[in-house]
């Protein structure tokens, strides 16, 4: 009985402090995920998982269940906790990111999966990320270190760590996440904007130096020469698909089931989706989602807007803003104003790493924008 108690008052205080209208977008977004996944792509997906038609379906429930109780955990623990448990998640995923050049499963000429005993197969980057988040953060905040340059150096050394591992994979995609993701913090924290530039433009040469001079990532030299002109190679095949389906959608769509892009393309139901649900709902459909995610970004930055405490402003700012460009880059990619590129959309795309992921940063954000009680 006292254990029962327990439980309800701990769901009482969590359900009572919490941002209920951030809560309702982001439980709204998981829902509208789990219905495209239903209505649209469960019956390609599981063509390609050779299982029946609805175990995609279940499978992707069972995510989001687990995607739930994740973020129910981060929202409900104090902050003290919440940041001791995320440098020490940080450490332990950032392990396993280390495997993936190691005993990574290769897919499509990169390794970034593992594989562990019992574990099921995972993307570490999409552990890493929300943990990256906040121990930036925690760096640039420190009151430990007065030295400002260094505290840049520092937060800069341990996104390098981070990037490295993605290039070895190789990810391209992720790793200039990342390094955007440091670029936007260090930005928030106060850095001086000639700086900021200089720090901008020196990854940008490295990045461009890797593409353009070492044979392992002669494929996306292909992509980028392939985006910028549609007479050379094969690598817009996908985009060209996706932008076909959104306008063949038009206004208010085909119909459920009626698409075709998820018979075409090998990645509709994570990389695709978008082009999927508006082939079938419409491009009506995708302006009702788009609103919903500025929404919830507004909501954050409103939030971060109030934010007294640094920490916690520069952490709200990196995880909404991860989740921004992760969604520029997705729709980027479908409506080929960007090159290809394998980007899930948050809440919506169907993969467990990338809903855990997503969960993870709710979790943090809800935690982060809980009302404060005076004592």
């Amino acid at each position: 009985m006292y254990k029962k108690l327990s439980i309800f008052n701990l769901y009482y205080e969590w359900w009572k402090n919490i941002d209920k209208f951030i809560f309702s977008i982001i439980v709204l977004l998981f829902i509208i995920g789990l219905f495209f996944s239903l209505v649209s792509t469960s019956l390609i997906a599981s063509d390609k998982l050779n299982t029946n038609n609805y175990s995609f379906f279940f499978k992707h429930l069972i995510f989001i269940f687990l995607g739930v109780i994740v973020m129910f955990v981060f929202s409900s623990i104090n902050q003290r906790t919440l940041f001791r448990f995320s440098l020490l998640l940080f450490f332990i995923s950032l392990f396993f990111l280390l495997l993936v050049p190691l005993i990574g499963i290769e897919v499509k000429g990169s390794k970034r999966w593992i594989e562990l005993y019992m574990l099921p197969r995972f993307q570490p980057i999409e552990l890493v990320k929300p943990f990256l988040i906040i121990s930036i953060s925690l760096i640039l905040s420190s009151e430990k270190y007065s030295n400002l340059y260094f505290k840049y150096f520092l937060s800069f050394s341990t996104t390098l760590i981070v990037a490295l591992f993605l290039v070895l994979q190789p990810d391209i995609g992720q790793t200039l996440l990342v390094i955007f993701s440091w670029l936007i913090l260090v930005f928030t924290s106060g850095i001086n904007i000639v700086f900021l530039l200089i720090l901008f433009f020196i990854s940008v040469f490295l990045i461009s130096y890797l593409i353009i001079f070492v044979p392992k990532f002669d494929y996306i030299k292909s992509r980028l020469i392939s985006f910028f002109d549609k007479e050379i190679g094969t690598h817009n095949f996908q985009s060209d698909k996706a932008i076909e389906s959104i306008i063949s959608g038009g206004f208010f769509g085909k119909g459920v089931g009626e698409g075709i892009l998820k018979n075409r393309v090998p990645e509709a139901h994570t990389d695709y989706i978008i082009s999927v649900i508006s082939e079938e709902f419409g491009v009506i459909a995708i302006i009702l989602i788009l609103l919903l995610f500025i929404i919830f970004i507004y909501s954050v930055f409103k939030k971060v807007y109030f934010e007294n405490e640094e920490k916690i402003k520069l952490i709200l700012v990196g995880c909404i803003s991860l989740i921004l460009m992760q969604t520029i880059i997705h729709i980027g990619v479908n409506i080929r104003l960007l090159p290809t590129t394998g980007m899930t959309l948050p809440y919506i795309s169907y993969g467990g790493s990338s809903i855990i992921s997503v969960s993870i940063l709710s979790g943090i954000i809800l935690n982060l924008t809980k009302r404060k009680i005076k004592l």
